[in-house]
């Protein structure tokens, strides 16, 4: 298990000791080195990139690019397939419409996606079909909240040309065959689109070896800030995609009859760059490399083993997941039966300064379908403990009591 010294490195867990906070699928805590190095920016540097032949915009351009090659060391990809986005939906976004531009789809073509997405891996998909006349198709769960890999080799099929899958869903925690799903897609001729929100956080992931051609993940689930995101591409599709935005910064030449468009990553970042927050991005990758993505993914494991093992004997709740440690990430979806899940969550966090997330989770398909009024979720990450988990478990059983 991860030291608990590790703890101190959370200014906001040292601010309030007694919090409970299980909401890190939403937003994760951020360590006093990415806070740090975030401002250090606006401390040292301050000034544009890209955009000044004096010292500091020089300085802050190439530290923009290093922390550009930290998110791509990361996940195993070349520099020049990162490009940073505001968060995972708008890299989501950017890949539908940049396809879409360029041809990529016709009438008739198919999209594919899982019941278990994101709102953000849903919705850009959901409308890109209907604006493109192409049919929208969606691969079942089996009873344990899997991917049902018999339908999902029946739904792609010739006329398939993306099929967009996310990695570790936010809700039933289910971790899905990536690599094995970009194969049957390739197999039939149709991109893979890997939402990696859920992952790489917590666990090594290898982009290269996974072969997805899109990979869209965010640096606010996984100890950076909020505002900030990335989308890798490979290099030879961001080669041939038109720009998402127009503006500075993603041109080599301008005139008013044309605009010749620079090479991506820059093709796809018009304006002023996300600078301070890419600073922030890369500490953060610095940081989960330096505690070891295996220690990470073993500590949460644990704690998820312990979650579901505890939770699974509490009378009063019901949880929908694999409870498998091995099938699914550090996410424990429940329905507290005779509560109303908000009302749930209100007290844990009066009762015990519990966080957890509750509602529809942005999957409104998959949670309605569970329960219309919305679950509850608890989520863990490295700075959680056994002894957290503990609490968290009978504070549930003391408020499902106290409701029978």
């Amino acid at each position: 298990m991860i030291s608990q010294k590790l703890r101190d490195d959370f200014p906001l867990l040292q601010k309030h000791p007694d919090l409970i906070y299980l909401d890190s699928a939403s937003t994760s805590l951020k360590p006093a080195e990415v806070i740090e190095e975030q401002n250090r920016y606006y401390e040292e540097l301050g000034s544009n990139t890209g955009r000044g032949s004096h010292h500091l915009s020089q300085k802050a351009t190439e530290e923009y690019e290093n922390s550009r090659e930290e998110v791509a060391k990361f996940i195993r990809s070349e520099n020049s397939e990162i490009v940073f986005t505001r968060n995972a939906t708008e890299s989501i976004n950017l890949a539908a419409v940049g396809l879409e531009r360029m041809g990529h789809f016709s009438a008739g073509d198919e999209i594919v996606i899982s019941q278990l997405e994101h709102h953000a891996n849903l919705i850009p998909w959901q409308q890109l079909c209907k604006r493109a006349g192409l049919k929208f198709k969606q691969v079942k769960l089996n009873s344990d909240y899997t991917l049902d890999m018999d339908d999902l080799e029946q739904k792609i099929t010739k006329k398939t040309k993306l099929v967009s899958i996310a990695h570790v869903a936010n809700t039933v925690g289910t971790i899905s065959p990536a690599a094995q799903i970009a194969k049957i897609a390739h197999e039939k001729g149709a991109l893979f689109f890997l939402d990696s929100c859920q992952s790489i956080p917590h666990m090594e992931v290898d982009i290269k070896k996974i072969d997805a051609d899109f990979c869209a993940f965010s640096a606010h689930k996984m100890l950076g800030p909020t505002g900030i995101g990335a989308l890798y591409g490979r290099k030879e599709i961001l080669d041939k995609m038109p720009p998402y935005n127009f503006g500075g910064g993603m041109i080599s030449k301008v005139e008013f009859e044309k605009t010749q468009f620079a090479a991506p990553p820059s093709k796809f970042e018009a304006g002023t760059a996300p600078i301070a927050q890419a600073f922030g991005f890369a500490q953060s990758c610095r940081y989960l490399r330096k505690v070891g993505m295996e220690n990470i993914h073993d500590h949460e494991t644990k704690l998820t083993e312990q979650a579901i093992q505890k939770m699974s004997e509490i009378e009063g709740i019901k949880l929908h997941c694999p409870q498998d440690a091995k099938k699914q990430g550090a996410i424990a979806l429940f329905d507290p039966v005779s509560i109303d899940a908000v009302d749930f969550g209100v007290a844990l966090d009066e009762s015990a300064n519990i966080a957890i997330r509750t509602g529809m989770h942005c999957a409104e398909p998959l949670v309605s379908s569970i329960n219309p009024k919305g679950l509850c979720r608890a989520s863990f990450y490295l700075y959680n403990s056994r002894a957290e988990i503990d609490t968290f478990c009978e504070q549930v059983m003391a408020i499902c009591s106290s409701f029978k």
